[in-house]
C-alpha cells in the first residue's frame, strides 16, 4: 500500500493521509480510506477550543461586515496569505490585510454558506458564494490559527475557472493600489 499525504512546503497540512492499493480502478477514481488523524505542523491542537472559534468567528463577522480593520485585527504578524490566482504566498500582516481590503472592493454580494472545523479547532473552512460583476464565484478560506488564536495562514481558492480569471484581472487591477496600503 502507498501512503499518500497533503503536503505543503514539507509540512503535512491534512488532517488524515489517504491510502490507496493498486493500481487505479476503470473508472479512473482512487479507492482511499481515512486513517489515523496526522499531527498538526504547529504542534498538538489548543486545549482553548472556544476562543480559537470565537476568533475564527471574529473573521467570518469582519469580512461579512466588510469591515476592514476588523479583519486585520485577527491576523497574525506573521500570517501566510495564499491567492487563488498567484503562485507565490505573500508573508505579512500588512500586505495581506492590504490584499483582503482589495477583496472587499472587487467582491459583491458576497456571504458565507458554509463553515467546518477541525476537532482541534485550530484549522477551518469557510466556503463561500460571491460575484465579480456577472461572473459567479464560489470559494472557500483555509484558515489557520496560531497559539494566540490569530490567523497565521490563510489559503483561498475559487471556482470556476472563469471566476478565478475574472478574479486575477480584478485584483490586477487593484494591485499598485494594494502596494501602496501595504506600505511596499
Amino acid at each position: 500500500m502507498d501512503v499518500i499525504a497533503l503536503r505543503d512546503a514539507g509540512h503535512v497540512s491534512a488532517d488524515f493521509v489517504i491510502v490507496a492499493s493498486g493500481s487505479l480502478p476503470d473508472d479512473g477514481l482512487l479507492p482511499i480510506e481515512k486513517t489515523d488523524p496526522v499531527p498538526h505542523r504547529c504542534g498538538s491542537p489548543s486545549d482553548n477550543r472556544t476562543a480559537d472559534r470565537r476568533d475564527m468567528t471574529e473573521f467570518r463577522k469582519a469580512v461579512e461586515a466588510r469591515d476592514s480593520e476588523a479583519i486585520a485585527a485577527t491576523l497574525a504578524d506573521t500570517v501566510v496569505f495564499r491567492s487563488p490566482v498567484a503562485f507565490r504566498p505573500y508573508e505579512g500582516k500588512p500586505i495581506t490585510a492590504a490584499i483582503l481590503r482589495g477583496v472587499l472592493r472587487v467582491f459583491e454580494d458576497f456571504q458565507y454558506v458554509r463553515e467546518m472545523s477541525s476537532d482541534g479547532g485550530r484549522d477551518h473552512a469557510l466556503v463561500f458564494r460571491t460575484r465579480i460583476g456577472d461572473t459567479a464565484v464560489e470559494g472557500c478560506d483555509f484558515l489557520h490559527l496560531d497559539e494566540d488564536g490569530l490567523i497565521d495562514e490563510l489559503t483561498v481558492m475559487v471556482r470556476p475557472l472563469s471566476a478565478a480569471q475574472t478574479l486575477a484581472a480584478a485584483m490586477a487591477a487593484q494591485f499598485e493600489r494594494i502596494k501602496g496600503d501595504a506600505g511596499s
